[in-house]
């Protein structure tokens, strides 16, 4: 079992951080930031970890809160293995038992960070008397902490949550003033607050699948040489970016990644993600499914597939991004989600992607497709296809116990998106041709009217049919030929 002990690990760093959130991607990526830190010798801290979702804390007590972050991928091209015991975190508290020794650390003026991750929904306002005992929700919890601090030390403290939701500081900050005011915490908490507390947004970016499967667990603590109930992989790539000036001091261990960026702006790196990440996935998912792949790494095996997904990317997408990015920077990143895309080490699968399917379009392609035709005033070849492959895959064949299903050289998928009743009805009562006119202009669905972009319709039409006749892998191999 990993302990001090095993690995010969005496170091103790002095508390600096409060972290809310014992989630695998906060250990994999912030802590691991921290760690790295530590040991380039460019930081000193530890991190007290806040548990708000049970009492029990033995599994990190029982290791003495050291972990192994198994990161496994291709960065630049190349395979990456690495092992690290991240010894980072001091001690590990719950809410629920441990909530007076939480608020105590408002006293200790080292701790002048305060990161969380409770989920998007942890971001809510919940009315409650947040001096009376443990708040239920965070940002209660952390009003409470912070006034406790006021009362104290009243030492500086910069608050990163990093739940992804856009302007996360922002609106952590708005609730948390929220409570001042409905628990009448006076005007000189308040003015404090306005001098001393910084919430800045942030952005973070890491696949982090939690712990490997038994196989690869049994083999990775051969490998290793001891047994880690809390192993967790990771990916090479890592992103965490911070909006805020004049903060570099309190994070002195972004020195030590160039994953840590901290910026007046973050918008490039939301937008980028958003753009080139998560709107290919969400283009793509529906074409990889139907053309027979499962996971995201078998496509990017096959050859004709990948090239698709790269003309896709860099010729389509990323000049759409509506930042006038340089071709540099879109490229580059580029290169990296490509890297990302075909890692042999996660199995993601596409279907899951497929969640929410059409929301997921509106909000990720949908703005790239508009902003390409205000900059080129064409079709988008590429992105045509894909559009054509979601009406497709959104083509319910059967409805049983509330679940729709379509199916594909006959095996059956779930379509798990609130639009599957639309589109039952849809694809039950008109021809593919009438399918493609109605869903275009469909405002209550894109916010617009999508048959007034010139040749769209009539493009998502041909490549609509010519998938339905040949099959949906001959369509994308057919790289060349526009209709």
């Amino acid at each position: 079992m990993l302990n001090r002990t095993t690995k010969n690990i005496t170091t103790k760093y002095p508390e600096k951080v409060l972290q809310f959130g014992t989630g695998v991607l906060l250990r994999g990526l912030i802590d691991y930031f921290i760690d790295k830190g530590n040991k380039a010798g460019v930081y000193d801290g530890s991190v007290v970890m806040v548990k708000t979702t049970g009492p029990d804390v033995s599994e990190f007590t029982n290791q003495d809160n050291l972990y192994t972050i198994s990161v496994r991928g291709l960065e630049n091209g190349q395979t990456v293995e690495e092992d690290i015991v991240v010894d980072c975190i001091s001690r590990t508290l719950s809410t629920k038992t441990h909530w007076e020794e939480i608020l105590k650390t408002a006293e200790n003026a080292d701790i002048q960070l305060v990161v969380s991750n409770t989920t998007e929904a942890g971001l809510q306002y919940v009315e409650e008397n947040i001096l009376e005992s443990c708040p239920e929700s965070f940002p209660g919890k952390l009003t409470a902490w912070l006034h406790k601090r006021f009362m104290t030390n009243q030492a500086e403290t910069l608050v990163i949550p990093t739940e992804l939701i856009v302007n996360n500081g922002g609106i952590l900050k708005e609730i948390v003033y929220k409570h001042v005011a409905a628990n009448n915490l006076g005007d000189s908490f308040l003015v404090w607050l306005n001098q001393k507390v910084k919430f800045c947004s942030s952005l973070v970016d890491r696949i982090v699948p939690g712990k490997p499967n038994e196989e690869e667990t049994n083999k990775l603590f051969d490998k290793i040489g001891y047994e880690d109930t809390l192993i967790i992989k990771a990916e090479v790539y890592r992103l965490w970016a911070i909006e805020g000036e004049g903060i570099e001091d309190l994070l002195g261990f972004a020195e030590a990644d160039n994953g840590v960026k901290i910026a007046k702006n973050i918008e490039k790196y939301r937008e980028l993600k958003l753009r080139l990440l998560n709107a290919p996935h969400t283009l793509l998912c529906g074409m990889a499914y139907l053309s027979g792949f499962r996971l995201v790494k078998e496509a990017l095996c096959d050859e004709m597939m990948e090239k698709y997904i790269t003309i896709l990317m860099l010729t389509e997408l990323g000049p759409a991004i509506p930042l006038n990015l340089d071709q540099k920077t879109t490229h580059r990143y580029g290169r990296e989600v490509m890297d990302r895309f075909r890692n042999p080490y996660l199995e993601h699968q596409w279907l899951s992607i497929t969640l929410q399917y059409t929301l997921k379009m509106k909000a990720r392609a949908i703005p790239l497709l508009l902003n390409y035709y205000e900059t080129f005033d064409s079709v988008p070849q590429y992105f045509a296809r894909c559009f054509a492959a979601y009406l497709l895959f959104m083509k319910v064949t059967k409805e049983e116990n509330g679940k729709y299903y379509g199916e594909h050289e006959g095996e059956e998928y779930q379509i798990n998106c609130d639009s599957a009743p639309y589109f039952k009805s849809v694809w039950e009562h008109n021809s593919a041709h009438e399918v493609v006119s109605l869903v275009l202009r469909n405002q209550e669905i894109w916010g617009c009217d999508l048959t007034t972009l010139k040749g769209f319709e009539s493009n998502v039409e041909n490549h609509l049919s010519n998938m339905m006749m040949c099959g949906v892998k001959d369509v994308v191999s057919a790289l060349n030929v526009y209709a």
